[in-house]
């Protein structure tokens, strides 16, 4: 099949990859020219596992190229996927400006049957604009063109993309039409032989599963810090928690990880665009505002660890932090938690050190503007001369490190686990204080 997919950013690259991997040809479309270049060359704009290779395989061999001619796209795919960015607008509304700007583009230029698939995130009631922005562009033209908007959203886990195409536990397809069923079986084929993955429904409701799973899970995270931060006041342990309630099967082990908080390009904005839509109809969504809140204060839960040991003015101190990416096995550093801490931190008059195996490249970027912050290539270069050491991000080069080199690196012996990764009693023996979330410090006599 020939698949056009417009947006070469994250869901678009790993899914026009995955796609011409199975055999299809696939034409990856984006505005931004330097972006197409760097695809052509080689160079990917993302760091996700496995994906450099894909895209180098398959453009090689001829399935997977790159434009930034939408006419060309238009012509050229059965199917087009809609894969462009939805930022959350000033009150948290997903912005469609770009989805809709694609859909006039299809309509200024088709012209014969295709069937036009929202890949993107958006809210509910998006398929219908799209329709509605193409059918105008038509009948501007004053031609007859028939066309089929199907949504598809993506379920892709950032650090496991591939995996998750590949190997899908759903495929959610929204259609109120008849007409695209048989090509979107045809599509998703490859990723369906097992067992039958496809779940057909009307498109109101496909475009609603997406946000609710994000919504849920994000639930689960804000739960668990929630229950995290009353069992370190009351004297409880969260992780014997945890376990305690993730062994009942209706509970589940998956999401029910203390932390300080989640980030990323999904769960903070689909929480948000959830609520906004909700309020578009005149219900107040308590639930979801609420698991923003406790996610935007969990963010601040190590520097007010920070503050209640060295207190509020911290001139003259000097942290090193271990992960920067808001989730291991990826660079993204939209909404990181380890950005809100940085800048808090320096607020307060600290300056930072700060190593990530991939992200520092994008957190340099994002970062340039707070004074006092710099980077290293080292996990243990960064150590040197700190008052702590603060994990942010719990990559797997930090689940087992050298503790007694930790400890001789500090100038003071302190740790901050912002992901309770360590164990808190072999810290304890290497001579380290040790503060992590949903327990009680274990301090040195």
């Amino acid at each position: 099949m020939q698949v056009t997919i417009v947006g070469s950013g994250y869901v678009g690259l790993v899914s026009g990859a995955c796609l011409a991997d199975v055999g299809n040809h696939v034409l990856c479309m984006d505005v931004d020219p330097d972006k197409i270049d760097n695809l052509k060359s080689g160079k990917i704009p993302i760091y996700e596992p496995g994906l450099e290779e894909l895209i180098t395989t398959n453009s090689s061999e001829g399935r997977l190229n790159f434009t930034t001619d939408l006419d060309e796209a238009v012509a050229f795919g059965e199917a087009i996927f809609i894969a462009v960015g939805t930022p959350p607008d000033e009150d948290g509304a997903a912005d469609l400006q770009h989805v809709l700007a694609v859909a006039r583009g299809i309509g200024d230029t088709l012209a014969e049957y295709r069937v036009i698939i929202n890949k993107s995130t958006v809210p509910v009631g998006t398929a219908a604009k799209v329709r509605s922005e193409i059918q105008s562009r038509l009948d501007v033209r004053g031609v007859q063109v028939e066309f089929s908007v199907v949504s598809n959203p993506e379920f892709l886990k950032e650090g496991a993309a591939i995996e998750d195409f590949l190997k899908p536990d759903r495929i959610v397809i929204g259609t109120d039409d008849d007409q695209p069923r048989e090509l979107m079986r045809e599509l998703y084929a490859p990723f369906n032989r097992s067992h039958d993955r496809l779940l057909f429904m009307d498109l109101l409701s496909a475009e609603l599963t997406k946000y609710a799973a994000n919504a849920m899970l994000a639930t689960k995270i804000s739960f668990m810090n929630e229950l995290a931060n009353i069992a370190e006041r009351v004297g409880a342990d969260i992780e014997t928690v945890r376990v305690g309630i993730g062994s009942d099967p209706r509970i589940g082990y998956h999401f029910i990880y203390p932390g300080c908080g989640y980030g990323g390009s999904c769960f903070p904005k689909d929480v948000q665009a959830l609520a906004r839509t909700a309020e578009t109809t005149g219900y107040e969504p308590k639930l979801l505002n609420a698991v923003e809140a406790v996610n935007h204060a969990q963010k601040l839960s190590l520097v007010e660890k920070v503050i209640s040991r060295f207190g509020e003015d911290l001139t003259g101190y000097h942290f090193a932090v271990w992960g920067l990416a808001f989730k291991p096995n990826t660079d993204d550093m939209r909404d990181a938690p380890s950005s809100v801490m940085i800048r808090e931190l320096c607020g307060h008059g600290a300056t930072i050190c700060a190593f990530d195996p991939v992200a520092i490249d994008e957190a340099r970027d994002l970062l340039a503007d707070v004074q006092g912050v710099t980077f290293g290539s080292d996990p243990y270069n960064v150590i040197e001369g700190a008052d702590a050491l603060l994990l942010v991000t719990e990559w797997k080069a930090f689940r087992s490190p050298d503790l007694s080199r930790i400890h001789d690196g500090l100038r003071t012996p302190v740790v901050f686990d912002g992901r309770n990764v360590f164990d808190p009693e072999m810290v304890r023996k290497q001579g380290l204080d040790y503060y992590s979330i949903g327990r009680r410090p274990m301090l040195m006599d």
